[in-house]
C-alpha cells in the first residue's frame, strides 16, 4: 500500500514557522493583517471564508471579513478594493471567486494592488511565477509542492505530469515545478481534455498531479508502478450508505491507485488543508516585506 501524505501533518509544520514569524513581526509592532472580500450568500463560499478567519485568529493575525450583498455594483466592489489597497493595518487580501455574475473578476483582480495579492492571481504575480522570481506563490500548487518537499519526494530529474490546465492550479504548478530549486527541476508535462491518449502519458509519470475535476477520472492502469500521486481534485458525489447521503472523493481512484501508488494523497485530508496554509504564509510574507522585515 502507498505511504500517505496528509496535509494536516505537512500544514502543522509550516504553522508553527509561521507563528515564529509573526512572533518576529510582533516584536516589532507589526501584526499581520488579511483580509478577505465575499459578495453574496454563496455557501461553500462562506465556509472557505470562515476557515481562513478562524486560522487567522488561531496563528494571532488580524483577520478582516467584508462582507458585501450579491447585488453590490461593480463600482463599490472597486472601491472596497482601492480601500483594502491603502490600507496599512492589511498586508494582504483577497476577493473571494466566484463573483455574481454581473461583476467583472478580470477587472477585479486587476485592481488589487501586486503586494497585497496574496491569492497571486494578479498578472504580474503570475508573471513572476512564471520566470521563477515569485513575491507569492498561488496557494494550492505551492500547498502541493510543500507535499512533496516535506514527504521527501525527490523531484530533482523527475517527470512530473499535470492532468489539468487551470489557471488556479494546473497551469502555475507547471511553471512551479520546471523551475530551479528544491521541490522543483522536474521534467514537466501538462496534459488535459483535448489529450490524445492521455493514459498513455500519465503512465510516464514519476509523480502524478491531478486536477482536472472529474470524480476518481485517474485508475490504477494509467498510473506507473511506485508513482507518486497527489490528487487536487474535490468532487461530491452521491453516497446513499453515507449519513449525508453524499461524499467528498477525489479526481484520482483512491481505493485502486493507492496499490501501484508508492506515495499517495487522500481525499479528503490531502491536499486541502494546505490551500489556507500557504495563502496564510503569503499574509506573513507581504507582512515581512511591508515591514522591510528579511523574507
Amino acid at each position: 500500500m502507498a505511504k500517505l501524505i496528509l496535509g494536516k501533518d505537512v500544514s502543522a509544520e509550516i504553522y508553527a514557522e509561521l507563528r515564529t514569524r509573526i512572533d518576529a513581526l510582533k516584536s516589532k509592532g507589526t501584526v499581520p493583517g488579511l483580509a478577505v472580500v465575499l459578495v453574496g450568500d454563496d455557501p461553500a463560499s462562506q465556509v472557505y471564508v470562515r476557515k481562513k478567519g478562524e486560522m487567522c485568529e488561531e496563528l494571532g493575525m488580524k483577520s478582516v471579513i467584508v462582507c458585501m450583498p450579491a447585488d453590490t455594483t461593480q463600482e463599490q466592489l472597486m472601491a472596497k478594493v482601492d480601500e483594502l489597497n491603502n490600507d496599512p493595518t492589511i498586508h494582504g487580501f483577497l476577493v473571494q471567486l466566484p463573483l455574481p455574475s454581473h461583476l467583472d473578476e478580470e477587472a477585479v483582480i486587476n485592481a488589487i494592488d501586486p503586494k497585497k495579492d496574496v491569492d497571486c492571481f494578479h498578472p504580474s504575480n503570475v508573471g513572476r511565477v512564471l520566470i521563477g522570481d515569485p513575491d507569492f506563490l498561488p496557494a494550492t500548487p505551492a500547498g502541493v509542492q510543500q507535499m512533496l518537499i516535506r514527504s521527501g519526494t525527490e523531484t530533482s530529474g523527475k517527470h512530473v505530469v499535470v492532468v489539468g490546465r487551470s489557471n488556479i492550479v494546473g497551469k502555475p504548478m507547471a511553471a512551479m515545478m520546471v523551475q530551479k530549486g528544491v521541490g522543483a527541476d522536474s521534467t514537466v508535462t501538462v496534459v488535459h481534455s483535448r489529450t490524445k491518449d492521455l493514459p498513455s502519458i500519465t503512465r510516464q509519470a514519476d509523480i502524478l498531479i491531478v486536477a482536472i475535476g472529474k470524480p476518481r477520472f485517474i485508475k490504477a492502469d494509467m498510473v506507473k508502478e511506485g508513482a507518486v500521486v497527489i490528487d487536487v481534485g474535490t468532487n461530491r458525489v452521491e453516497d446513499p450508505t453515507h449519513p449525508k447521503g453524499s461524499r467528498l472523493v477525489g479526481d484520482v481512484d483512491f481505493e485502486e491507485v493507492e496499490k501501484v501508488a508508492s506515495a499517495i494523497t487522500p481525499v479528503p485530508g490531502g491536499v486541502g488543508p494546505m490551500t489556507i496554509c500557504m495563502l496564510m504564509a503569503n499574509a506573513v510574507k507581504a507582512a515581512e516585506k511591508a515591514s522591510g522585515g528579511k523574507i
